[in-house]
């Protein structure tokens, strides 16, 4: 393998040695070899910039492609690349493809596919994501999956919660329940309140998400295991999630970064690319998530990407699909908002929860990490897209800082080319 040489690059690792250092970093065969504040080796291949910093290398839990099944959203190949160039070393891939991610072998498949990136399945959590009957959790768990989940589906049944919570402690199986109850949400399309009754569209309330994350947790506290609950929304969940956790529940979440960054007053415009799920709340409830991850409540940040292609969101706002792709801005919009080691914490923090080696930045250590650049300014245009699809809420987005490559199993990727 090749050696590389980090020249001058600035350490950003809250939880290693060398955090906040300047130094040189010597990688060989995919481990630092040696760090300096100078080395010299005429042999390794220097990687060099203005404003180099270097964390750990990210993670985001939850990205949906299309392979197999809707490779026109988003195939593997191309999605993988998207994450690189984004500045994530791995991530979860959602089973919300056609057929679902059910079986041992379509955990092996998605596997197969990683390379500089770590392709990490998710599991349907019951069969053809129907919410009936319990999926083979167990042989997807020995065959690769990290967490099992119906993308975007709340856990209707409480008693399959119950099960499926009892079912996977005895090999740390990671239940996420989707925080959303259909009958309190019924039919609706975006945040319930002002925008909605101006704008004459069905609302989802934000009860409809804190009874469902108060239900879950209850049977979290009876059933125990570990339970994950992704991309909520509100200022009640918040609440919620922090008093759960201040009484020892194993429970962990996520916010997506368009909940960070929008509010539904985007919607006066009718707009199909703000038509996400749940659906972006009020300033209020964007202010609570904010503290919510600085705080620590909320243990990271996903771009919830998710590839709509252009026949399901060009078309009337009742009709369009929900979702929003993610990758390509979520770290340059969330440095827009929080500083740059609570940034670095959101996007590295939920490997501990989804039991994903979390590296440091130290000799001897796998060279697993991301180069960037957080001081670059710029705005979030088409240009900057490379997902198939180009449903994104964050256009015209300004961005602060740019990634410059990711460094994994030996490999470097500068900015992904």
């Amino acid at each position: 393998m090749k050696k590389f040489l980090l020249k001058s690059v600035k350490v950003i690792d809250p939880l290693g040695p060398n955090h906040d250092k300047t130094v040189d970093i010597l990688v060989k065969n995919g481990l630092i070899e040696a760090i300096d504040k100078s080395i010299d080796m005429p042999d390794a291949q220097v990687v060099q910039a203005d404003g180099l910093h270097l964390s750990a290398g990210w993670f985001d839990p939850s990205v949906s492609f299309g392979e197999p099944g809707i490779e026109q959203r988003e195939t593997l190949a191309n999605g993988a690349h998207v994450a690189a160039i984004s500045g994530f070393t791995a991530v979860g891939v959602n089973p919300n493809t056609q057929p679902v991610l059910q079986t041992k072998s379509d955990m092996a498949f998605i596997k197969s596919k990683s390379g500089i990136v770590d392709l990490y399945p998710i599991g349907a959590l019951t069969a053809d994501s129907k919410g009936q009957d319990l999926a083979e959790l167990y042989d997807m768990h020995q065959s690769g999956a990290i967490a099992f989940n119906d993308y975007q589906k709340p856990i209707t049944n409480p008693n399959l919660l119950k099960l499926a919570l009892e079912y996977t402690q005895s090999f740390g199986g990671i239940i996420m329940s989707f925080p959303i109850e259909t009958d309190l949400a019924s039919k609706g399309m975006i945040n319930e309140g002002a925008v909605s009754v101006t704008l004459g569209l069905k609302g989802m309330p934000n009860i409809s998400e804190s009874l469902q994350i108060s239900r879950d947790l209850e049977i979290l506290k009876y059933a125990q295991g570990q339970l994950h609950i992704p991309t909520i929304s509100t200022k009640e969940s918040v609440a919620l999630i922090k008093k759960a956790k201040a009484e020892g529940l194993n429970v962990s979440c996520s916010v997506s970064i368009n909940h960070l960054c929008l509010t539904d007053e985007m919607l006066h415009e009718f707009d199909t690319q703000y038509k996400i799920l749940p659906p972006l709340r009020t300033e209020q409830d964007r202010q609570a998530l904010i503290q919510g991850l600085k705080d620590g409540t909320i243990d990271g940040v996903t771009s919830d990407h998710n590839p709509i292609d252009i026949e399901h969101k060009k078309v009337e706002f009742s009709h369009a699909a929900f979702g929003s792709i993610g990758l390509e801005s979520c770290f340059g919009a969330l440095l827009g908002i929080v500083d740059l080691t609570t940034t670095i914490k959101a996007l590295t923090g939920l490997k501990q929860v989804f039991g994903i080696n979390q590296t440091t930045i130290d000799v001897h250590q796998p060279a697993n990490f991301t180069v960037f650049d957080p001081t670059h300014q710029s705005t979030f245009t088409r240009d900057n897209i490379s997902s198939t699809s180009t449903n994104s809420a964050l256009l015209g987005q300004q961005m602060t800082g740019r990634v410059l490559g990711i460094m994994n199993h030996g490999l470097w990727s500068a900015n992904g080319k």
